[in-house]
């Protein structure tokens, strides 16, 4: 059985049910309301009791009459309206009457006394015995003649009619809702390609252009039957308002859907002037950024300079301003939001504080010192920088970490609280600033002469690429210890990013020099036997007729 099947034969079951409740209802009483009997000091006091004689109330009772209860004198009356037709085959509601007899004042048809009005009834009403049978004659005549014409048979069959209209409209137009949606659906096919493309957020692809259009088609039935289920929502509570019986519960159905409609457009309305409020507010505020952000980008590009603020403090403080302004204008919108009093929304704040006080202590800490590292300007985003024992360029800073790539292309995150705790070494700034100075420190034997040493040093830093000419290159005698002399190069670079290579380049240098010399770099504690032994020269250096010396043997007598 298709879905359409299913719908028809859904809808025919509710409305045909409904009206079986309907006809069921016109000769079958809806049960009495109880009504509770209160005590107020030695007296009895009753709430007061309507009078149902059919389907809705007609009057209420407030006084007893001797032994009975405003409650039992309710329940008798709507007795004898309810039995009239059949206790008298020819009832004409002409026939009721007001009677005044013996000082009391009574309704009656004929012969038989509906109720009596009695001075209490009277003073419970702010009226005179007479205006309120009056009053209670004509109500009691109009419930009657409704009655009787609502049950009689052209009055059912009509109605009987006006539920298969229902039935048959409500049919046609779920059919003319299908048709629509057929059509809908052809014409998403048609556009799959052209109005309907890939969905892309930047460079990645949320949906391609057959899931996209599969979506559209999923949605476009979920709204089928979004509308179709609506529709045999209201066709139940205008069959059931066709019979006097069911009219209640066509009210409560309608109120299910209308009050929620009504409360919904209520708080829109009254929420109006408290939404001019926010959004007076949030332009407020938007300025206000707008006009620190210009600020910002002046002071970063160096048009607009402030004593004791650098550039590179321009967009953190901006940004630290503007969640200030952010907060600030939060709690200055609260107040003004729909719900903002209600305990759940106060719940869930709460939760959210705990939750933040709970896990955000090493957060705060690193975000706290990501702010002193930006205002301190220890290092920048490329700087070439080492922090306790990694060395290498800084590649990310954040509120909570600092990235770093090695040079061996190791990438390594450091808590800003961390890197607050441990000694920062920048080499680029160094560089840029006055020039970052490399070191070098070698040992040669006293039987070298330190003049020699300082001239092949220098000399070695010259054939150094990225050594700088000026400041020039100079040499330092760091100690003299008991087997050797220990000389320091110090040379000049601007590139920090060069350390590696041009600490490379260096040696080698130093070691072409100190060959091309003749001058031999050993340890500080090599010993050897010069007789009969090669010089740790490389051959490379020596010169052709060099041969290693005899050994030579001294005899002493």
């Amino acid at each position: 059985m298709s879905r359409l099947r299913i719908i028809r034969f859904l809808l025919f079951c509710n409305i045909f049910s409904c009206s079986l409740v309907a006809l069921w209802g016109q000769d079958n009483q809806p049960p009495e309301q109880t009504n509770t009997v209160q005590s107020v000091s030695s007296r009895r006091t009753y709430e007061p009791a309507p009078v149902v004689p059919f389907y809705d109330t007609l009057f209420y009772i407030n006084a007893g009459v001797g032994s009975f209860t405003p409650h039992e004198r309710a329940v008798s009356i709507a007795e004898r309206i309810r039995n009239l037709k059949k206790w008298y085959a020819d009832f004409h509601v002409d026939s009721l009457s007001v009677i005044s007899e013996g000082g009391l004042i009574e309704i009656a048809y004929r012969d038989m006394i509906i109720m009596t009005v009695t001075e209490a009834d009277a003073r419970a009403g702010g009226k005179t015995q007479q205006e309120l049978a009056k009053e209670y004659e004509s109500i009691i005549k109009i419930a009657v003649e409704q009655h009787y014409n609502d049950v009689e048979w052209l009055t059912i069959l009509f109605r009987v009619f006006l539920i298969l209209l229902i039935i048959a409209m409500q049919y046609f137009l779920i059919l003319i809702i299908n048709r629509l949606f057929r059509k809908v659906n052809a014409l998403i096919e048609q556009l799959k390609g052209t109005k309907i493309k890939t969905i892309k957020f930047k460079s990645y692809k949320l949906l391609d252009e057959e899931k996209t259009t599969r979506f559209i088609l999923f949605l476009a039935r979920i709204l089928r039957y979004i509308v179709i289920i609506i529709m045999l929502y209201l066709s139940i509570p205008m069959a059931l308002s066709v019979f006097p019986a069911t009219r209640g519960l066509a009210d409560v159905l309608f109120g299910y859907v209308l009050t929620p409609v009504k409360d919904m457009f209520t708080g829109i309305i009254r929420f109006i002037p408290d939404l001019i409020t926010i959004i007076v507010i949030i332009l407020v505020f938007k300025y206000i950024i707008k006009g620190l952000r210009f600020f910002t980008e002046e002071i970063d590009k160096g048009r607009l300079t402030l004593k004791g603020f650098y550039p590179d403090w321009a967009y953190p403080t901006f940004n630290i301003i503007k969640t200030l302004l952010y907060a600030f204008g939060f709690i200055m919108i609260f107040p003004y939001l729909p719900g903002h009093d209600k305990p759940v929304f106060q719940g869930v704040t709460v939760f959210m504080g705990i939750i933040f006080s709970l896990g955000s202590s090493s957060i705060v800490g690193n975000v706290v010192s990501g702010m002193v590292l930006t205002y301190m300007r220890s290092f920048n985003t490329g700087d070439r920088i080492k922090i306790g024992d990694v060395v290498g360029n800084v590649v990310e800073k954040t509120p909570l970490v600092t990235r770093i790539r090695t040079p061996k292309n190791e990438e390594v995150t450091i808590p800003n609280s961390n890197v607050m705790s441990a000694q920062t070494f920048n080499y680029s700034q160094s560089a840029r600033n006055y020039g970052l100075i490399l070191h070098t420190e070698l040992t040669f034997g006293y039987d070298t002469p330190w003049r020699q040493v300082h001239e092949l040093l220098l000399e070695a830093a010259e054939r150094t690429p990225d050594v700088l000419k000026t400041p020039k290159p100079f040499i330092l005698q760091t100690a003299l210890d008991d087997f050797y002399a220990q000389y320091q190069l110090n040379v000049y670079i601007k590139d920090a990013d060069k350390m590696p290579r041009i600490y490379s380049a260096l040696h080698q240098s130093v070691q072409d020099v100190f060959h091309e010399a003749g001058v031999e770099i050993m340890s500080p504690h090599y010993r050897t036997v010069r007789d009969g032994s090669q010089t740790a020269i490389p051959v490379s250096y020596l010169p052709d007729e060099y041969k290693a010396p005899p050994i030579r043997v001294k005899v002493e007598k």
